[in-house]
């Protein structure tokens, strides 16, 4: 039985979807995959479903009705997941900027070295980023930097959304408690993962741009990261940090 699910959200990915399933599909090891669908007008899901006869009980597709934000498609994801039996839940990118390969990687950091949360670092050893621009590496670092500095974790890569989570991390964290729905929302499940006192593990990545398809990254992505990591650390004063029980996060 498959201890692992990968989730991947989509939004007009249909030059990439498949390649990625088959890809995951590929490795010597038994991953499951869910893709969350946020109504893509090019036919991203269609094409997933058209894959569903060949790899079933391996391939879900949950179809929502509109373009909803990437931490609410991740948080359905998770709750499919932990209904589930489900031990290792990832999360991963469509478009290849996350090399499927190092899904391995992540999975032995958590399952045979004792991380709790394993993170893809693109900055855990230098800057390993392959087709940006310098001004989009500059300021993906530095916001990492920043990020850093006002919250007090101690991960390099603060915004990386490449990762590995067991089990436990997911059913102690109050899921309906996230409030960030673009970018910030990787920030905020790390700083809770990390408040929650889980033993959290970067493992050095190459990050490599998409070639096919088009970046969902806006202004308003980024004003909601900036500002939300002021508010992530501003409430954390006033609020009390506990892991929910595993009946509790049912």
């Amino acid at each position: 039985m498959a201890d692992s699910l990968v989730i991947i959200p989509t939004y007009n990915e249909k030059e990439n979807i498949e390649k990625i399933i088959r890809k995951v599909f590929s490795l010597p090891h038994d991953f499951h995959i869910l893709v969350i669908e946020d109504n893509s007008p090019d036919g991203t899901a269609a094409i997933v479903k058209s894959l569903l006869p060949q790899f079933p009980d391996k391939l879900f597709i949950v179809e929502r009705t509109g373009k909803l934000g990437l931490g609410t498609a991740y948080i359905h994801g998770f709750k499919w997941a932990l209904q589930r039996h489900y031990q290792y839940v990832f999360e991963m990118d469509a478009d290849f900027s996350h090399n499927p390969d190092d899904l391995l990687r992540l999975h032995n950091a958590c399952a045979k070295q004792g991380a709790d949360l394993s993170i893809g670092s693109r900055y855990i050893k230098g800057v390993n980023v392959v087709n940006w621009p310098m001004s989009r590496v500059l300021t993906s670092y530095y916001a990492s930097m920043y990020v850093r500095t006002i919250t007090g974790m101690k991960i390099m890569d603060t915004t990386a959304g490449f990762k590995c989570y067991t089990r436990q991390v997911l059913q102690a964290i109050n899921l309906n408690s996230i409030q960030f729905i673009g970018y910030a929302f990787q920030i905020e499940m790390k700083f809770t993962a990390w408040k929650l006192g889980f033993n959290i593990v970067e493992v050095p990545i190459v990050f490599t741009d998409r070639t096919e398809g088009q970046s969902k990254m806006t202004k308003g992505i980024i004003k909601e990261a900036v500002i939300g990591v002021i508010r992530l650390k501003f409430n954390s004063f006033f609020r009390t940090y506990k892991r929910l029980t595993p009946a509790e996060a049912k």
